[in-house]
């Protein structure tokens, strides 16, 4: 069954998904963001962000919304639809955060935690006073956005062609690369999407991103993912041709 995840005041802390999870729609900059009043404890608040609905607007006020760095870096993109992608990404995260906060949009001060392998200061964007966790993935055209009271990661991914799973196989657990080995080749590009998705956003979710090991930690490939202890881990309904996927630490 489809679960929606949708703003919502405090609530008990709800049970471990059953199917994925629905992410609301991001309100374009000219219609107010619904009610932000709180995060549910153990499910986080979901948005996806349609580049093409936003970037005309985006474009318009993105120095109003965005800092300097987030500016130049939108710059450095030498596709135009990257560079909407990231600079609509990157307003709707700021246009939540600074809802969720009672500030600007612009006002909010992003800073990067310990990398937990080295203590670098490299690790996941966070608040300075840790009080709202989030993430943010994208890919041309799409992107996700997760808000929660622990520490969260998403990822969202087109389905890659067969080449690309054929090569990045080998980097999986070894029970995925068997999963996917045992499928037909029309079915593979699918499941390496599942378990992918899973996998980035659980290493988000910890901090680390891709500089651990993605073959250390099984996700699984099939239907229901594969929790890590202490994690909920769930499946995105995004738009037909990706697959998206939410770690939130319990």
């Amino acid at each position: 069954m489809i679960q929606p995840v949708l703003p919502s005041a405090l609530h008990p802390p709800a049970p471990p998904p059953t199917g994925p999870l629905v992410p609301a729609v991001l309100p374009l900059l000219t219609t107010a963001l619904p009610g932000l009043s709180g995060l549910r404890p153990a499910r986080p608040q979901l948005w996806l962000v349609a580049t093409g609905t936003h970037q005309e607007t985006v474009g318009r006020y993105a120095s109003l919304l965005l800092d300097t760095t987030e500016l130049t870096r939108a710059d450095e993109f030498r596709r135009p639809g990257d560079r909407a992608t990231y600079l609509c990404a990157h307003a709707g995260l700021r246009r939540l955060l600074g809802a969720h906060l009672g500030i600007a949009p612009r006002a909010v001060s992003v800073a990067r935690a310990p990398c937990p392998c080295c203590g670098e200061p490299h690790g996941r964007p966070v608040l300075p006073d840790g009080r709202l966790h989030f993430s943010l993935s994208h890919c041309e055209g799409l992107s996700l956005i997760a808000l929660a009271s622990t520490p969260v990661g998403v990822d969202i991914e087109r389905v890659p062609p067969p080449h690309t799973v054929a090569e990045a196989g080998e980097v999986l657990h070894p029970a995925e690369s068997a999963e996917l080995a045992a499928l037909a080749p029309a079915r593979r590009p699918d499941a390496f999407a599942r378990v992918w998705t899973r996998k980035e956003a659980y290493l988000k979710g910890l901090g680390i991103g891709l500089g651990a090991d993605p073959s250390a930690d099984y996700v699984g490939s099939g239907p229901v993912p594969a929790a890590p202890a202490g994690w909920l881990l769930a499946d995105v309904l995004v738009p037909d041709g990706h697959h998206a996927a939410v770690a939130l630490r319990l």
